[in-house]
């Protein structure tokens, strides 16, 4: 996989200096970051090594937000201001959703969905920036410098809105989208796929909130989608309330 190389108009900088750019993926349940090194993809770890931050936000008291592990902890205890699997309101209106399980105190703007919280309204967009806030911040660390952009993948079947959505919390990070890139592509390029491989493929991605399917016919290292369908009510929070359903 080679390293992207990023050269701005106008600029005379050496021929081989590199820009530092990573990929994030913007999970329901969990999300990462992550950067190429020597040809070579990883994964940056936070300063506790670890690698997944949990897709939790947290409102405090006191104006502040916790993101991840700490505003996992209070999933149980503050349920109103903790929000989980933001992923699935990106770009969504309240028609769009059942919300008759959920915790949250829903509210519509634009046709928007909002979530009532101590510190205000927050839309989804706001929220998801608080996760790729934490990500920039870990990945800046991480690589000792200002990211000049990111690539973040997207569920195949994300309608405009949403991939609109996911643009518009990036830039609430401070982060310049170099591409929306389709996760079931993604986890293709990460297989090695665009290495010389031949032939088509079905990807299956199977997340948190959402169950994926995508063909792709891979020709000389050109990715080709030829059919993509999905289900955003099959993931695995969908999972988790079937099984809490039958044990009540």
């Amino acid at each position: 996989m080679a390293l992207l190389q990023i050269s701005e108009p106008g600029m005379s900088a050496a021929p081989h200096q590199h820009k530092l750019a990573v990929g994030i993926d913007l999970g329901t349940t969990n999300s990462l970051v992550a950067t190429v090194r020597s040809g070579l993809s990883n994964v940056l770890n936070d300063e506790y090594g670890h690698a997944l931050l949990p897709s939790v936000v947290h409102y405090l008291d006191n104006g502040t937000v916790d993101v991840g592990f700490n505003a996992q902890k209070q999933q149980n205890l503050d349920p109103h201001n903790t929000i989980v699997s933001v992923k699935r309101f990106m770009g969504r209106g309240l028609k769009d959703l059942d919300v008759s399980q959920l915790p949250y105190r829903f509210t519509e703007a634009s046709g928007m969905v909002q979530i009532e919280t101590r510190a205000g309204i927050k839309s989804p967009v706001e929220i998801s920036s608080e996760i790729l806030k934490a990500l920039k911040t870990r990945a800046e660390n991480a690589l000792g410098g200002e990211l000049v952009g990111a690539v973040i993948t997207v569920p195949a079947y994300f309608d405009d809105a949403q991939r609109q959505a996911t643009k518009d919390a990036a830039r609430l990070a401070g982060i310049n989208v170099l591409r929306l890139l389709n996760e079931p592509t993604a986890a293709a390029v990460a297989y090695g796929l665009d290495n010389s491989s031949e032939g088509v493929y079905v990807i299956y991605d199977l997340g948190g909130g959402t169950f994926d399917v995508s063909i792709l016919k891979l020709s000389k290292g050109v990715f080709e989608v030829l059919a993509t369908n999905g289900d955003s009510a099959l993931g695995g929070d969908d999972f988790d309330q079937r099984i809490f359903c039958w044990i009540l």
